[in-house]
């Protein structure tokens, strides 16, 4: 008896030394300097300056002329966007694109919202800061984060942030939104060094929610914004107070979820899976395996030669549309690849998928937002914060066709206080575009959660 309590204690007194050793667990990093050339003998200038979205006739008639130059060629008869994107759907798109997309309009749109630019880390910083024209008397703005992924921008929050800074319902929270652009990615100037990933990412993230006065605030994201949020938690889980993502794929698999996978269609209910888990995993070789080596060509090439592809589409606005939006039409729902016109009109309309293009045309950031990829893979998957489990409480809303389905339990190795997991009733990759209704209210049934906890 005596030597069983004793193996029990022992037993015990490591599973809370291992506990209590993870929750200490914060994510370490330096100041980095991504300027070109060496750093100067001073900081960085803290000013924060206004920017506004410009066009101008010759860039105008620049992208015109290289429309018209583009040499089309036929897709194979009844492909539709397996192959990649439809050359015949291509040329409509393009004819929009020269004869009747207003680019000048867009413009007007983009700047719609407050712009601005900061340097941090020897770089320019750009970002969408969103302050609610009403506050309920006796209540303050929550601040909350929004970061986007690749190949998307800053824009794919324009129809989710009215609704957070100015919602319908009296009951809802409102939310004071930073919605900045990944360096490297839109505006924001791209790094000059080697190495920047996505806790230089975080790190740089963090330190400008400092400089515009927040000492804690909420963090939404999705794709790239996912793992650069998850790091911002990782890093001061203190200062963020609730990290909301609708994507989360695992970094390994670990001893539960390989036997989820090996036994969760046979014994669904020891899992805790549920009907859209079954219909999300299972069977696992086609929906794990084929599935990805299907939709990630583009990651093998980002994540080794950026640069090469990268001059073609820097050079061909015609290459860079179908190079991102073939992801608006696949990642949004596998069945648009058995489409004529890849479905891209039943989900977003040319002209805001257009307007995603032309930030990066406009902008020349496509190598550099592909280089984000070099820079975290190069690394392995075996880099700290991949083994690190997050303690912030935590959202997920899981879209039914996201480009992989993770399940509550695997969620759940993860983010240790996961408080909220919704399955949502629709949506894929780029669910802030596509379902901004949707994605809003999850967010806000979040924050309510967290809030009501904190009290």
């Amino acid at each position: 008896m005596f030597t069983e309590v004793l193996v029990a204690l022992v037993i015990g007194g490591l599973i809370f030394f291992l506990v209590q050793r993870n929750r200490t667990q914060v994510l370490k990093t330096e100041d980095g300097w991504w300027g070109a050339g060496a750093p100067p003998d001073v900081g960085d200038d803290v000013t924060i300056r206004p920017f506004k979205v410009t066009t101008s006739d010759e860039e105008l008639e620049d992208l015109y002329r290289r429309i018209d130059q583009t040499r089309p060629v036929p897709s194979l008869e009844d492909s539709q966007f397996n192959y990649g994107f439809n050359s015949q759907y291509l040329q409509k798109v393009v004819s929009y694109w020269r004869n009747d997309f207003d680019w000048r309009r867009q413009v007007d749109k983009l700047n719609q919202h407050p712009h601005f630019k900061t340097t941090i880390e020897g770089i320019d910083i750009h970002y969408l800061h969103m302050k609610p024209k009403k506050v309920p008397q006796g209540t303050t703005p929550i601040p909350l984060i929004m970061v986007h992924g690749w190949p998307g921008s800053f824009y794919e929050f324009y129809g989710l942030i009215p609704l957070l800074t100015e919602p319908s319902d009296p009951h809802d929270l409102v939310f004071e939104v930073v919605c900045p652009s990944i360096p490297g990615y839109g505006f924001s100037e791209a790094p000059h060094k080697k190495g920047f990933d996505s806790v230089c990412a975080a790190r740089i993230f963090h330190k400008l929610m400092k400089r515009l006065g927040f000492q804690q605030f909420y963090a939404h994201g999705g794709d790239w914004g996912w793992l650069v949020t998850t790091n911002m938690a990782q890093l001061e889980p203190k200062t963020i107070k609730g990290l909301h993502v609708n994507f989360a794929p695992p970094a390994k698999p670990g001893l539960l979820m390989t036997l989820s996978i090996m036994l969760g269609r046979r014994f669904p209910k020891l899992f805790g899976f549920t009907d859209m888990d079954i219909k999300g995993l299972f069977p696992c070789m086609e929906k794990m395996v084929v599935e990805s080596i299907k939709e990630s060509g583009y990651m093998h090439i980002q994540a080794t030669k950026p640069d090469t592809v990268g001059r073609g589409l820097n050079d061909s606005p015609v290459g860079l549309a179908a190079y991102i939006l073939e992801k608006f039409s696949t990642w949004t729902n596998r069945d648009f690849r058995n489409l004529q016109d890849g479905g891209l009109t039943r989900k977003f309309s040319l002209d805001d998928l257009l307007t995603n293009v032309m930030i990066y045309w406009t902008s020349g950031c496509i190598i550099p937002s592909m280089r984000f990829y070099k820079e975290n893979f190069s690394k392995g998957l075996d880099e700290p914060h991949a083994k690190m489990p997050v303690f912030v409480p935590t959202g997920f809303a899981c879209f039914p066709n996201e480009l992989m389905h993770t399940p509550k339990l695997w969620v759940k190795q993860k983010y240790r206080k996961l408080l909220t997991f919704t399955p949502m009733a629709r949506g894929g990759h780029f669910a802030a575009m596509e379902e901004p209704r949707l994605m809003a209210e999850d967010i806000q049934n979040f924050t309510k959660t967290v809030e009501r906890k904190k009290k």
